[in-house]
């Protein structure tokens, strides 16, 4: 596994931002006049992480809805939380599971309501707006699979490049509402450790410039802690005792993962973790906690 050995054990040192990136944000920022309204998708597992900081500024001004996709996989009192903390920031906020049936209903309501004022000012005087709607979010959130579940087979007249064309990608979803395709945004430099490798443990950074094995160990760590009674009985082998360091090989064990000469794959059984986590077969977890309130003028990701 020497190649493995070559790869980064610190997500929070990674160069991450592609230069298609930067472009894709210039794009964006050309149709910026063209909105109402920006739902911003973040995973509830990890919603610090996983929301870019640059989109405040970038969003300065427009109307906001923020969904916590994946919050099935999350834990349900974290996630009521969560919403209650984007709300007190004045932001419409909401748990959704991109890939349920209801999840086109849940984000049509909140963006009537964060753009109600809007349209009843234009009512007033007389015109029937309609809503021009964005979806941001960084790779990996689930933002595909909304866009498509809100657009259903209308998805097609965006067509299959990713990106912003101006007049290309409106879909119409209501007579009043149309919506915006965006690629996914990343921001330039992950400042800080913890939040960067909580986007390892999601696969918003790509596992092949990673050491694997540690980044499953250190998520085993985490969900030890985290919900120790799931992750037991999932990996019968590894428990409250197991050694910092061992809890991999304990998982190779569970799994009956062994080489020739009785090696343990605990490369294998890294990605069997990894799998398992961001598949939600582990257990409902929330990896992040709300910012207390003294801490809110000061956010962890810059």
């Amino acid at each position: 596994m020497e190649n493995e050995k070559e790869k980064s054990v610190s997500p929070g040192g990674i160069n991450w931002y592609p230069g298609h990136m930067a472009k894709a944000k210039r794009m964006l920022e050309d149709n910026l006049k063209l909105i109402d309204v920006v739902v911003e998708l973040v995973d509830a597992r990890a919603p610090l992480a996983s929301r870019n900081p640059d989109f405040d500024r970038l969003f300065s001004g427009k109307s906001r809805v923020l969904l916590l996709n994946k919050s099935d996989l999350a834990d349900p009192a974290t996630n009521k939380r969560w919403i209650g903390y984007y709300k007190q920031q004045g932001i419409e906020a909401a748990g959704v599971t991109a890939s349920a049936q209801n999840a086109k209903t849940q984000a049509i309501r909140l963006i009537e309501r964060a753009t109600a004022e809007q349209v009843k000012r234009l009512e007033e005087k007389g015109v029937k707006k309609t809503v021009r709607a964005l979806i941001a979010g960084i790779p990996n959130v689930g933002k595909s699979t909304l866009i498509n579940r809100i657009a259903g087979e209308k998805r097609a007249q965006t067509g299959d490049k990713p990106g912003v064309t101006k007049g290309k990608q409106w879909v119409k979803i209501t007579p009043h509402l149309e919506l915006l395709d965006s690629p996914g945004l990343l921001w330039p430099k992950l400042g800080d450790e913890t939040l960067a490798e909580h986007l390892a443990f999601l696969g918003s950074i790509n596992d092949e410039i990673l050491n694997i094995e540690e980044l499953a160990e250190h998520l085993l760590s985490a969900l030890r802690t985290l919900a120790p009674d799931a992750l037991f009985e999932r990996y019968k082998k590894l428990d409250a005792e197991t050694p910092e360091g061992e809890l991999l090989k304990a998982v190779a064990k569970s799994r009956g993962f062994i080489l020739k000469g009785g090696v343990y794959d605990t490369e294998r059984a890294a990605r069997i973790v990894l799998d398992e986590f961001r598949a939600g077969k582990i257990a409902r977890v929330s990896l992040e906690q709300p910012p207390k309130e003294e801490e809110t003028d000061n956010p962890s990701v810059t």
